[in-house]
């Protein structure tokens, strides 16, 4: 059980994966049904604060590397910059939208992306990727395993 916790939070750490992933990881894997959640939620928070911090001086270092990399980040901010029309439109609630939507290119990552891009500080892009991530959690368990899980 205790390996099955450490994935779970793990896992959620990962890009893409996310709690998407990690929460019927979890569950699959045998743990309760809300440790799967508060396992993924916090998993999911962790790299968070380092990401909106840093974003910006790693891109910087990693465009100076190789012209692989330059395009690699590219890449990157030009997914930032899709999704940051819906950031500014909405500020604060547009940041939790695109946290909370469990859907491919959505998510604490991305969403930590695009407040760095938008030089967003910590303080103001934390609150709501903490809201979206943990609305995300609902709406991933509930499409999985029922609202009675959440009880």
């Amino acid at each position: 059980m205790f390996k099955a916790a450490i994935i779970t939070f793990l896992m959620a750490m990962v890009p893409v994966v996310e709690l998407r992933g990690a929460i019927p990881y979890g569950v699959l894997a045998g743990l309760s049904v809300p440790t799967a959640f508060i396992l993924a939620v916090i998993g999911n928070l962790v790299p968070i604060p380092v990401l909106v911090v840093f974003t910006r001086k790693v891109f910087e270092w990693l465009r100076g590397i190789s012209s692989g990399l330059d395009r690699f980040v590219s890449r990157l901010e030009a997914k930032a910059e899709k999704n940051k029309e819906v950031v500014l439109k909405y500020q604060f609630w547009g940041l939790v939208i695109l946290v909370a939507i469990p859907l491919p290119g959505t998510g604490a990552w991305t969403g930590a992306l695009v407040a760095a891009m938008m030089d967003m500080r910590l303080k103001r892009a934390m609150p709501a990727i903490t809201l979206g991530v943990f609305i995300a959690g609902i709406i991933v368990t509930t499409l999985t395993y029922g609202i009675d899980a959440l009880i």
